[in-house]
């Protein structure tokens, strides 16, 4: 029987005026499926037994046939109407309904099929990014919806698309907040931005705001890749007619967009050129899309364009790779802003189950352990030191100076040392002691309020530090350090871009703000927890003999409790505005403005961190093997 749409097409091609009546065809198809949400009666009636399926394919035939008749590059009336009338908009509403029941996949069949066949380019328009993004979306929320082949169609459609033209990739992972869904400081009244974290000792924490998805390709992959019914998709590929290996088809398209596409076309020029405010929306995006990524070829393939594939140890001022270098110096940027969205990037790298991150940002500058003192420091001619009688230690034995750097003697009678020093790998219980007493005893806090902090401090290093254990496991780290006999350190020692950054940004703890300070904090005891030998050595061990002009983690914490022990003296009723900022930061007291507030609310951070340095060093044990 000849349908109505068939004897329209041909009045239009013996009247020569097909627009017209093709444009009454597509509208009154249209109208009728809006009309049936207004005529239907029984909300039971699957989609597929009502006239909507049939009117979109009409309506899908109509744009097809209308865009054959007219030049290459020209919109039709009938495509015009349904980018003005905003018929994609509406049908994704319909869909997420899900009314009649099977909407939702007769929605992802309609776009599939209108991305696919209709050749003019679509994806550029809002009335066609917008709706896709928001069924990608649907898609992410609805595991086990019983439509995974569909989504997965529909993922294949827009892979293609964005082969042809890579530009989509910006309407297509527009991300919208990816610094959701982090755990929340403990700090309730903190006005840190959202993200941060650090916890301070027991206070009450925060409820964590919910995670807020991604409209993006990536996140729709991701949620497909954990359904059971697409999970035999991953398997070899099987007869085209079951269906099956189309997620493997779709997860090498994506694996080709994202990376050769993507990344090289797009993003890297992009971070490497773009305005500040761009620079921030493009990290966060970043960001969201490694929290994502799971898969490990694909995740394989975000690392390595990040971070690049060299594993030899760096070379100051050297840039084989230029965007790694662009994103460590975006971590101690002038803006603040994007200082923070670029160390949550890191961290969030950090936590990836992958060996190379560890490796490229710190471990390949530590392998010969060159931070080290190889043969004992020449006598000076001057002959020895007196002692100072008041101190009764001397600096050369004291372990909070052996970081070769001349301008070291600040005093520091006030500071609780143990009674001896050993040349490198103290006990557990010195270590930690080391870090607990860093912090002098008058710009301590902690100890003033109720709670102490550190049995919390040593309950979260126990599950962090196992966890990186087991992620860590199949990486073949030894299980000590290389003998020094064994280690032949090229030229002086470097400890790497992004360590140097991270030093540089803590030794500025009392200088700059509170958030930032708990986000260098955050990477750097994350660092901390990694427990390859030489790691655990160059960030928990005090008392290692350092090489001349190095420096570790502890004795820049060293330089910066020499500041603030100078600063401590020239202001004013410095413990009671201390323990006042503090009261702040648990959201006891209203917070007011006074000065040096930057310089309390460093304290404070530093302080938490030195105790959560001690809490990973004993849940960790001490370093094996020798020295």
């Amino acid at each position: 029987m000849l349908s109505r749409l068939g004897a329209l097409l041909q009045q239009a091609v013996e009247m020569r005026e097909p627009s017209l009546d093709l444009l009454e065809a597509f509208t009154e198809h249209w109208k009728g499926i809006t009309g049936y949400y207004l005529e239907a009666t029984d909300e039971s009636v699957p989609a597929r037994q009502t006239d909507i399926p049939w009117r979109l394919k009409q309506m899908l035939d109509i744009l097809v046939y209308e865009e054959k008749q007219r030049p290459a590059g020209e919109t039709g009336p009938c495509l015009e109407y349904l980018l003005q009338h905003k018929v994609l908009e509406t049908l994704g509403t319909l869909g997420k309904a899900e009314y009649p029941p099977g909407m939702r996949q007769q929605v992802l069949l309609f776009f599939s099929r209108v991305l696919g066949q209709v050749q003019h380019p679509l994806l550029h328009y809002l009335n066609v990014h917008r709706p896709v993004q928001k069924l990608l979306q649907l898609s992410g929320d609805h595991l086990g919806s019983g439509t995974e082949k569909e989504e997965v169609q529909f993922a294949a459609v827009l892979c293609a698309k964005i082969k042809q033209d890579p530009t989509l990739l910006t309407h297509i992972l527009e991300g919208k907040s990816v610094l959701n869904g982090k755990r929340a400081q403990k700090l309730p009244a903190c006005p840190v931005e959202e993200g941060a974290e650090h916890p301070l000792g027991t206070a009450a924490a925060a409820e964590p705001s919910p995670p807020r998805r991604d409209s993006n390709l990536v996140t729709a992959l991701v949620g497909l890749s954990k359904s059971k019914r697409c999970a035999r998709l991953h398997g070899p590929r099987r007869h085209p007619r079951h269906g099956e290996g189309q997620l493997e088809v779709v997860a090498d398209a994506i694996s080709e967009a994202v990376e050769e596409r993507f990344f090289q076309g797009i993003l890297q020029p992009q971070l490497l050129q773009m305005s500040e405010l761009d620079v921030l929306r493009a990290t966060a995006t970043l960001t969201g899309t490694v929290r994502q990524i799971r898969a490990p070829p694909l995740l394989h393939r975000l690392v390595l364009f990040l971070l690049g594939p060299d594993r030899h140890p760096e070379i100051p001022g050297d840039t084989p790779h230029p965007l790694r270098t662009q994103l460590i110096n975006r971590c101690n940027h002038l803006s603040d802003e994007i200082s923070l969205a670029s160390l949550r990037l890191f961290e969030e790298l950090l936590q990836k189950p992958h060996e190379h991150v560890t490796h490229s940002l710190a471990l390949r500058n530590l392998e010969a352990r060159g931070y080290l003192q190889r043969n004992p420091p020449a006598p000076d001619e001057r002959g020895p030191l007196e002692p100072d009688p008041e101190d009764g230690l001397d600096l050369e034995e004291d372990p909070y100076f052996t970081d070769g750097f001349p301008d070291a003697g600040f005093g520091m009678a006030k500071i609780s040392l143990p009674a001896s020093a050993p040349s490198g790998k103290g006990q557990v219980s010195e270590v930690v002691s080391s870090f607990l007493c860093l912090v002098p005893e008058e710009a301590k806090t902690s100890s003033c309020m109720e709670e102490g902090g550190y049995d919390t401090y040593v309950h979260d290093a126990l599950g962090t530090v196992q966890a990186c254990r087991a992620s860590a496991a199949p990486w073949g780290w030894p299980p000590a350090p290389r003998p020094l006999d064994a280690c032949h350190p090229e030229g002086t020692f470097y400890e790497g871009h992004f360590l140097k950054v991270l030093f540089d940004r803590m030794a500025q703890i009392l200088d700059q703000p509170y958030s930032l300070n708990l986000q260098v904090t955050s990477v750097l005891s994350r660092l901390a927890t990694f427990p390859h030998p030489h790691l655990h050595e160059y960030l928990l061990d005090p008392y290692l003999n350092l090489a001349p002009g190095c420096r570790s983690l502890f004795s820049v914490l060293v330089r910066v409790i020499g500041d603030l022990m100078q600063r401590l003296q020239r202001v004013p009723h410095f413990r009671a505005k201390l323990l006042l900022v503090r009261r702040q930061l648990m959201g006891l007291v209203p917070g007011e403005q006074m000065d040096h507030t930057m310089l309390f609310k460093g304290v404070v951070v530093l302080e938490e961190f030195c105790k959560e340095l001690a809490a990973i060093a004993l849940v960790k044990g001490p370093p094996e093997g020798p020295p």
